[in-house]
């Protein structure tokens, strides 16, 4: 087998087996995911990069199930939320809002030496948290542990701060949320310091992938029926998860999509979320 090229540069052996575990964790059948290897194998270039290799399964994969797709392509289409980051903020304040907190984005918090923006302050059942978001447009990019020691600082103060202000906001637990990987040294450091880590693969249950899957609410640029372009202009809008263009589908007239497109775009939606019930219950057969 031939080496491929990651996207941080570095050369590995091929390995088939890693790609057909993406394709049936992201809901395809075993035997179309091994359909899938087998054409890739057949073509497969020397020093081929991974990149090149995803496209092509993507492109097949979409020819069989558009929801399928999108959520292979998921951690790729977070990078097309960027190149800001609050596109990112609003899309993870959806995500804690399914799962039953009040959120409030971009809060100040004051420390007992300095106040503090936080991206996400979110309460439920009586419990607070408190959230800094890291968005990285590189996907070779690892969130380090000078990050989640910078994170820990800050919430040391806030909860300093609580000590010795009355009628500030309470935080209970702090988060660290990026869309990228950790180091292992950062995940070693959250877990010592107490910093809840949330990451695109991490922690291995319940991570940022398997909370977007459980959720049912993808970004707007996960759809495999919109352009570059039209994905490009909801963000503008303020539309950053699927849901959101559900129930505000009429933006999809204002930017110029057909009535007909419009039709097939919020089915796309549906069946996403519907298939991400399936997806989610199997999770444990199928990382």
């Amino acid at each position: 087998m031939p080496d491929i090229i990651k996207t941080d540069g570095t050369v590995e052996a091929w390995d088939g087996t890693k790609l057909v575990r993406s394709l049936v964790r992201a809901g395809a059948s075993e035997q179309t995911a091994e359909r899938i290897r087998s054409t890739i194998e057949a073509t497969i270039s020397p020093t081929e990069q991974s990149s090149q290799i995803y496209r092509r399964a993507f492109l097949m994969l979409r020819r069989d199930a558009r929801s399928t797709a999108a959520r292979y392509s998921l951690r790729r289409t977070l990078f097309d939320l960027g190149p800001s980051g609050h596109p990112f903020e609003d899309f993870v304040s959806e995500i804690f809002k399914s799962e039953g907190w009040d959120v409030l984005p971009r809060q100040i918090l004051q420390g007992k030496c300095v106040p503090h923006e936080v991206d996400v302050y979110a309460q439920r059942n009586g419990e607070c948290l408190a959230a800094e978001l890291k968005y990285h447009n590189d996907p070779a990019y690892k969130t380090d542990v000078k990050i989640a020691l910078y994170v820990k600082a800050r919430m040391d103060d806030i909860w300093a701060g609580a000590d010795h202000t009355h009628g500030i906001k309470r935080v209970d637990h702090g988060y660290l949320v990026t869309n990228t990987k950790f180091t292992s040294q950062a995940m070693d450091y959250g877990k010592c310091s107490g910093i809840t880590l949330l990451g695109w693969s991490y922690p291995h249950h319940g991570s940022l992938y398997d909370r977007i899957v459980a959720s049912g609410l993808y970004p707007v640029t996960a759809l495999t029926s919109l352009r570059k372009a039209e994905k490009r202009l909801l963000i503008d809008k303020n539309i950053s998860t699927t849901e959101m263009l559900r129930q505000h589908r009429e933006v999809l007239r204002q930017i110029g999509v057909s009535p007909e497109r419009i039709g097939s775009i919020v089915a796309e939606i549906d069946t996403l979320r519907e298939t991400s019930k399936d997806v989610h219950l199997h999770r444990d057969t199928i990382i």
